[in-house]
């Protein structure tokens, strides 16, 4: 058995193929409870069938890498949907925090709000914007935000993308033939923004 391996490594040293370390399978001398004449002579191998067992090893260790690859594409994935996670919480802490603002009136869904804050700290909605307000703004403005269906908030230099989104998946319930519809957004001139 260590004259085979011995074997082997000389006889890639001399062809000059460089590969790993060969692990052969070890010879069974009775196979099945069957005693083989010469079992010397059935375990040999010459120099060309170690160079496709070579071969077969480099082959196997490309797939290899070539699964590694599938797996760096689900880390970037999971990566991807971590930090929308990220974001769809940040966005919830936001909406939590301007339905705690203080306000005067029914806050209608589908309308647009304008939240300021006072000199004491406090924030407060309005429907009145900073140039309905005109010369007599005394608060600081903080934003302009519109109330969904869903009570979550968009401020004002999103609502062209969210509307957008809508109106895309408004196609895609109407459409039926949803496959085309998913052709049609794919291959449309309009940038889809995240």
């Amino acid at each position: 058995m260590k004259r085979a391996a011995t074997e082997s490594a000389s006889i890639e040293d001399s062809i000059g193929v460089n590969t790993k370390q060969v692990n052969l399978v070890e010879r069974n001398p009775t196979p099945n409870g069957y005693q083989l004449l010469n079992p010397n002579y059935v375990g040999k191998h010459n120099a060309f069938d170690l160079v496709a067992l070579a071969n077969e090893i480099q082959n196997a260790d490309l797939a290899v890498n070539n699964q590694s690859g599938k797996l760096s594409l689900i880390l970037d994935q999971i990566r991807f949907l971590q930090s929308q996670a990220h974001q769809i919480l940040r966005d919830i802490k936001t909406d939590i925090n301007l339905h705690q603002a203080a306000c005067n009136f029914k806050k209608v869904p589908g309308k647009i709000y304008y939240l300021y804050q006072r000199e004491s700290g406090q924030c407060y909605f309005s429907m009145l914007s900073p140039q309905e307000w005109g010369m007599s703004l005394s608060h600081k403005f903080l934003g302009g935000y519109r109330l969904e269906m869903d009570q979550t908030w968009t401020p004002l230099d999103r609502i062209g993308e969210v509307d957008a989104k809508k109106q895309i998946t408004k196609k895609l319930i109407q459409s039926s033939n949803i496959a085309e519809s998913f052709r049609s957004i794919a291959y449309s001139d309009e940038p889809m923004s995240s």
